[in-house]
């Protein structure tokens, strides 16, 4: 019972890094079009964050359980490795102020740590096939709905003035910034839900059909929110300002693309990345404006840490795997 209560504590903290690493996916495009200061935007977002799990299934929760590697091989080892890879690479990216994936880092570390339990047999490839699809597909829907939506919202507007259509979206940056804090919450919070049922049926605590209890919900919600709300702020800046200057306009449509794309994925029960999601939003919403408003150096360090992630974070879980044989017997 102690190493499993050790566990579930190693699980919310991952979950509370998740939301201070990911709080500027939330809130970098309304911080940095100065719509909302930065102590009132983490509230904002962390609320919206919490109150997820009342608008959404647990579809996620239950892909990352059990269809990312064999729950037959899940044990406590397997889930500590996990953990391990995942945490290390958030908080690597997370001094660097990088914006990574937190998802993939913990889909990365499961799939580490259960191949160097049982091989390459231990993987559930569909799952697996469709969350690494997931990682090229969520930001180029978001960076087509973005474009998109720029284009909609200027055809429209091209009779206002700029200060008239500057006051609109100022307003209208609530409710999409609410709406992506809100697919935020309802994706990311899942996989540590999910990690944490599958711990609990490996222990015997929980039996029957794949499901999450209400406490795990709570825990990681909560979680995930107080992370949201102490907040990244090396990763906002670079959000928010180093890949493209936004206007309100902008950061409307990209935080509306992204949340577009979220609510599809969690509906589906994929587990996405919320930061490749608005990046590819913001880097839309700039390249509608002109290529060159992009600083395409930026985005291209951003993508390598993409693809890097899920390897980096399954050796090292697979390191943390291999040690912690001399900690849990």
């Amino acid at each position: 019972m102690t190493i499993l209560l050790c566990l579930i504590a190693v699980a919310l903290f991952f979950d509370f890094l998740n939301g201070l690493h990911d709080a500027a996916n939330s809130i970098a495009t309304i911080v940095s079009t100065r719509v909302l200061a930065p102590q009132y935007a983490v509230f904002w977002a962390a609320f919206f964050n919490f109150v997820a799990f009342m608008v959404f299934g647990l579809h996620v929760a239950g892909t990352v359980g059990s269809g990312i590697v064999d729950v037959a091989v899940v044990d406590d080892r397997v889930i500590l490795g996990a953990l391990g890879g995942a945490i290390t690479w958030n908080l690597l990216t997370w001094y660097l102020g990088i914006p990574s994936s937190s998802s993939h880092a913990l889909i990365g570390g499961l799939l580490g740590a259960g191949i160097a339990k049982a091989g390459i047999g231990a993987v559930v490839w569909p799952g697996v096939i469709t969350t690494s699809a997931a990682i090229v597909l969520s930001p180029a829907l978001g960076f087509a709905l973005a474009l998109l939506l720029v284009l909609i919202v200027s055809w429209l507007f091209v009779r206002s003035t700029p200060s008239a259509a500057d006051g609109v979206f100022r307003k209208l940056q609530f409710v999409s910034a609410s709406l992506y804090s809100l697919g935020h919450g309802g994706n990311d919070a899942q996989k540590t839900m999910g990690i944490i049922a599958v711990l609990l049926y490996a222990h015997g605590t929980e039996s029957g059909a794949f499901h999450v209890p209400l406490w795990v919900v709570l825990s990681c919600q909560s979680a995930m929110a107080l992370g949201t709300l102490l907040g990244g702020w090396r990763i906002v800046h670079t959000m928010g300002s180093k890949i493209t200057r936004l206007t309100p306009m902008q950061g409307f449509c990209a935080e509306t693309g992204g949340a577009i794309t979220l609510f599809a994925a969690t509906a589906f029960g994929i587990p996405v990345s919320t930061t490749h999601t608005i990046t590819g939003a913001i880097v839309g919403v700039g390249s509608a404006r002109r290529v060159s408003a992009v600083r395409w150096n930026i985005a291209q360090g951003i993508v390598v840490a993409w693809v890097i992630t899920m390897p980096a974070a399954a050796l090292v879980a697979a390191l943390v795997y291999a040690v912690s044989g001399y900690l849990i017997g």
